[in-house]
């Protein structure tokens, strides 16, 4: 048997601030952007290489939804970034002026550091231990 997450839905305001904020300051990759209807489209994103997993923006249609757009999980770090290159990235990060939370520190798992999306969403940037 096999399982797998296919994809994480993630609230968001606008469906294009957020393509351009994944798209382009974390260069994630625009699987899908099919119109659904003239409030809906089905957008799918995940970082370069990524072949399972990837995020559903679901723009928020609600006033409860637009509420917990930026926090899903009440504050706490919501999605995890694994990278082969925490250097790298870490540096693009503070180019794109993306807001880090929490300084790069080494934990027994390996290279992280939090920081924040356009929204305040938190993700871990992690370069696991050998």
């Amino acid at each position: 048997m096999k399982q797998y997450i296919a994809q994480i839905a993630l609230l968001v305001a606008d469906y294009d601030e957020a393509i351009q904020f994944y798209s382009q300051k974390l260069h994630f990759n625009l699987i899908e952007d099919t119109v659904l209807s003239e409030t809906k489209r089905w957008v799918r994103i995940a970082p370069p290489n990524s072949t399972e997993c990837c995020l559903l923006l679901a723009k928020a249609a609600s006033n409860e939804q637009l509420n917990r757009v930026g926090n899903q999980s009440g504050g706490r770090v919501f999605l995890f970034l694994h990278t082969d290159d925490f250097s790298r990235d870490y540096q693009n990060l503070l180019k794109q002026n993306v807001q880090i939370v929490s300084e790069p520190r080494e934990e027994e798992y390996g290279k992280v550091l939090v920081f924040a999306d356009l929204y305040g969403n938190l993700w871990d940037l992690i370069e696991p231990a050998k």
